[in-house]
């Protein structure tokens, strides 16, 4: 009920806003509504259409939001206009792809085995715990819900018990808010006050536990005293030790030096007991049976040290820790040196000291090769942290690709302890979603399933490189792993089977694999439509009905069905057909269909609404196949369609905000942005309309583009709040909200502020304080649209508390 609530107070509907009902239901587009009319009306309209073909009307401002209606029947055999240069689709380039994530045939009990599992996590240890939120994180991919997901993240990063899995986890977790889409990203280092505690790069690197509600280490106290005591480490060597020796500490400011250190002409005295206690090898050197035990001045100069190197370890010797003035290349011999002679105390503060100076992409390529040959873990691991945390950008570097990429380079990794399954699994995802078909891509997937293990994580690396494999039109190799992927279990690997085969010219081979799925499993949607795409006639039809009955969400069978209608001539029975799915599902694919019935009958108004509507959702969409870019569209359609300056387009939004026409609301943004592309204040409202239609990814975007052109501080804390909010982070929204206040007082700071809050607690008091905050939204400046919206949330949760009061009252008196 709670949740219901608040959704409504950010969603943009002024009449049904506040309903709990159906999720991101859509009305049609404009042209769509009325080529979905009933028969009763279908007289009517082929009446008005039998004198002529639709002309292009101007926009009108309320009710002529709607095209004029379309024909059902009697329309002469289409021809393609000149505005399609590359004909009327085709069902035959329409194939749904390939899932590229792990899918079982029932997740009910999937999910409630890996519940059972996280039932015992009292008993288990942290680096399981991690496993299992990992494994959670892949078979919600699925559902394709972005907050289950990153719950899934937040959780494996709060699990992670080693700096290498919690490096990568945080750097995970910042990808997904895309920081290197803003102007002036955050630093890496000190986090900002308000960044998420679970992605500082500190605190990444730090063996300590993590907690959702610790600060991380840029903003914690620091300690009363810094600075450790000297101290006196003496090994000494009893028949009775277990091989180690015993360290006895002995609190002393300094000893006269009774050994010189020669290296070439220069001479370091040294404590030889302080020396020695560095490590067995030097114990053993100055007080073993070697002649150097006899001697007070040993020579160093094969040992590649420097004299100030030197005086550096001699002073660690008596300190106990590297002076702050060391400059790096001393430390760099050093951390030689101790490597050489297996001083693990020595090691440990150079690996910490050349990890803190690890800041930037060339701080990062300077460093990682001499940490690979010294095997220093926390270096690598610094270098390695800057590399993720410039994802996608750090994998178009050859050298950075060399390393993460190439077998040698995983085996370096390997032996400084940072190849993992959860390092690749994050590699490859990024690079997927940047090029699936690309060489990087298939590189990485192959270390990913190098560094799987048996099970679920084989399951998903050979599965996805299958679908890379296809993507690639590389059929033999897809089959292959995909065979080798349902071998460990993945049953929906036997669509990837079926479908390189099919490819392959194995058309009947192709069926038979999908019919054994059907006697092997429970029948699913996905199972039907893809045994569709080797059949005909009535056949498929009945598997695609069948489909949808199943699977609603399922597109290809509402596609298919649709350019079958088209190819009868029932264009307006083939939008009322592809309708049906964009009224609850939006995606691009569906639009570009949609808009091409539109410029097939030559609505041309229609068909650049959806343009512009699908532009906004894929900036980079490709229209017709692959073929022409959706702008050149647009600029195509322009010369052909009446423009609207910047006045007249506010009363259209105004107008298609009002009706609820999401759709029509983000053409007219995305034509105003055309326009004024620094608008922040058009950026932010496309954020609104895309999270309504459950476009989340578009909808980051454009906030993070709000962000970016904001002129006004205050502004600009409100998008980062909304930002952190719609990534998981109330506390840190609630402080940019804050923030925001305390500069200027604004209607969206207050805004975002109830709504963080609303979404926190069901306590009567704080829902109370909710609504004064939205009281106090409305007494700032804002337009009519904001402000109704407000007063329609405000009386709104005024009933919310109503009812949850009385139903607690039922509930403590039952």
């Amino acid at each position: 009920m709670q949740n219901n609530l608040f959704t409504t107070i950010r969603s943009l509907k002024l009449v049904d806003g506040c309903k709990s009902a159906a999720i991101f239901t859509i009305p049609p587009s404009s042209s769509s509504s009325s080529a979905a009319s009933s028969s009763s009306t279908s007289a009517a309209s082929s009446s008005s259409e039998t004198s002529g073909k639709p002309h292009l009307l101007p926009l009108l401002r309320s009710k002529s939001i709607q095209p004029p209606p379309l024909s059902h029947h009697n329309q002469p055999p289409l021809k393609p206009p000149l505005v399609l240069p590359y004909g009327l689709p085709s069902s035959d380039l329409i194939d749904p792809p390939v899932d590229p994530f792990l899918r079982t045939t029932d997740p009910i009990p999937s999910l409630s085995s890996l519940y059972r599992r996280f039932s015992r996590s009292p008993s288990l240890p942290s680096s399981e715990l991690c496993d299992l939120y990992l494994e959670h994180y892949s078979l919600l991919r699925s559902l394709a819900d972005p907050k289950l997901l990153r719950r899934s993240l937040r959780n494996a990063r709060l699990y992670a018990s080693d700096p290498h899995h919690k490096l990568v986890f945080s750097a995970w977790l910042r990808f997904e808010r895309r920081d290197d889409e803003l102007h002036h990203p955050p630093p890496l280092l000190p986090c900002l006050p308000s960044a998420p505690p679970l992605e500082c790069p500190r605190s990444a690197l730090s063996s300590l536990p993590d907690s959702p509600s610790s600060l991380c280490p840029c903003h914690r106290d620091p300690p009363l005293d810094s600075h450790r005591p000297s101290v006196e480490l003496d090994i000494h060597d009893d028949d009775d030790d277990d091989g180690d020796g015993d360290v006895e500490v002995v609190e002393e400011d300094g000893d006269e030096a009774d050994v010189y250190i020669c290296i070439g002409d220069d001479e370091v005295g040294c404590s030889r007991h302080r020396i020695a206690a560095l490590s067995r090898p030097l114990w053993a050197l100055l007080y073993g049976e070697f002649a150097e035990s006899r001697r007070t001045h040993i020579n160093f100069g094969q040992n590649h040290i420097s004299p100030n190197s030197m005086k550096a370890v001699e002073t660690f010797s008596r300190r106990n820790k590297l002076e702050d003035d060391v400059p790096i290349d001393v430390v760099l011999e050093i951390l030689s040196f101790a490597n050489k002679f297996c001083c693990d105390g020595l090691k440990s503060a150079c690996d910490e000291r050349l990890a803190s100076l690890v800041l930037t992409i060339d701080d990062a390529l300077q460093l990682i090769d001499f940490g690979l040959e010294e095997t220093a873990y926390l270096l690598v691991a610094a270098c390695l942290q800057v590399f993720l945390r410039g994802l996608p950008k750090s994998l178009q570097d050859p050298e950075i690709m060399r390393l993460l990429c190439s077998p040698e380079g995983k085996e370096r990794l390997l032996q400084a302890g940072h190849a993992s399954f959860a390092l690749y699994y994050f590699l490859s995802q990024v690079a997927m979603e940047e090029e699936m078909r690309s060489n990087t891509t298939v590189m990485l997937f192959e270390r990913l399933n190098e560094c799987a293990a048996p099970g679920w994580q084989k399951q998903l690396a050979l599965h996805q490189l299958g679908c890379v494999m296809l993507e690639r039109q590389e059929y033999k190799d897809a089959q292959k792993l995909f065979e080798e992927a349902v071998a460990e279990g993945h049953a929906y690997s036997q669509i990837g089977v079926a479908r390189a085969k099919y490819k392959r010219g194995h058309k009947y081979a192709a069926y038979k694999q999908i019919n054994g799925l059907f006697s092997e499993h429970n029948p699913t949607g996905w199972m039907y439509q893809e045994r569709s795409l080797y059949g005909i006639g009535k056949e498929k039809m009945a598997d695609l009905k069948i489909a949808t009955e199943l699977d609603p969400t399922l597109s290809y069978p509402y596609k298919y069905r649709a350019i079958t209608l088209m190819e009868d001539n029932k264009i307006s029975a083939a939008i009322a057909e592809i309708n049906k799915i964009i009224r609850f599902k939006v995606s691009t694919d569906c639009l570009e269909l949609r808009a091409w019935f539109f410029l097939a009958i030559e609505d041309y108004e229609g068909a650049l609404q959806d343009i512009r509507a699908l532009m906004t959702l894929d900036p980079n969409y490709m229209m017709f196949h692959g073929k022409l870019h959706g702008e050149q569209m647009i600029e195509i359609l322009k010369q052909r369609v009446h423009q609207l300056d910047m006045a007249d387009c506010w009363m259209q939004l105004y107008d298609r905000w009002s009706a609820v026409d999401d759709i029509g609301s983000l053409a007219v943004v995305h034509q105003m942005l055309s326009k004024e592309p620094a608008n922040s204040s058009l950026r932010f409202r496309q954020s609104l309309l895309l999270l309504r239609l459950n476009c989340q990814k578009a909808a980051m975007h454009s906030l993070r583009m709000a962000r970016n052109n904001s002129s006004q501080e205050h502004e600009r804390l409100v998008y980062e709040g909304w930002i952190l909010y719609d990534t998981g982070h109330r506390e840190e929204a609630l402080a940019k909200a804050e923030e925001s206040i305390a500069i200027q007082r604004s209607f969206e700071a207050f805004f975002l502020k109830a709504y963080a809050l609303a979404d926190s607690s069901l306590d009567q008091s704080l829902s109370s304080y909710v609504i004064q905050l939205l009281e106090q939204a409305n007494s700032c400046a804002s337009d009519n649209l904001r402000k109704g919206q407000v007063s329609k949330t405000t009386a709104t949760c005024i009933e919310f508390i109503h009812f949850a009061f009385a139903s607690h009252f039922v509930v403590c008196f039952l």
